[in-house]
């Protein structure tokens, strides 16, 4: 059974508003992939979180892999880095995040 942690104001989040973790890496990449691959080839600046919230996509097994995520999209030639945001999370307390913008060939290979 997976605990639910309570806010600092004492609120429990409902469980339809929290996204589902997945079990392991390999899944939970074939879940989020496709919606990334597809922002990039949009063409528009986007955070990870960003896609995450709009997608409903699931949690990694370890937060660590987001970022593991982002390599790999960036070191396959979909995504560039295109500056810095603040976080529309309210867990990071609107701390620094990257953006990220799809290239040419992310436009290409969805076309």
């Amino acid at each position: 059974m997976t605990s639910i942690q309570p806010a600092l104001d004492g609120t429990v989040p409902e469980q339809s508003a929290r996204r589902q973790r997945a079990e392991d890496y390999e899944t939970w990449l074939a879940q989020v992939w496709p919606k990334y691959i597809d922002a990039a080839a949009s063409g528009r600046t986007f955070t990870f979180a960003e896609i995450a919230e709009e997608h409903r996509l699931p949690e990694p097994p370890d937060s660590h892999m987001w970022g593991r995520l982002a390599t790999r999209l960036k070191e396959e030639g979909y995504t560039r880095t295109a500056g810095w945001a603040a976080s529309p999370r309210p867990t990071v307390h609107h701390s620094g995040v990257r953006t990220w913008k799809g290239t040419a060939a992310a436009r290409r290979a969805a076309a």
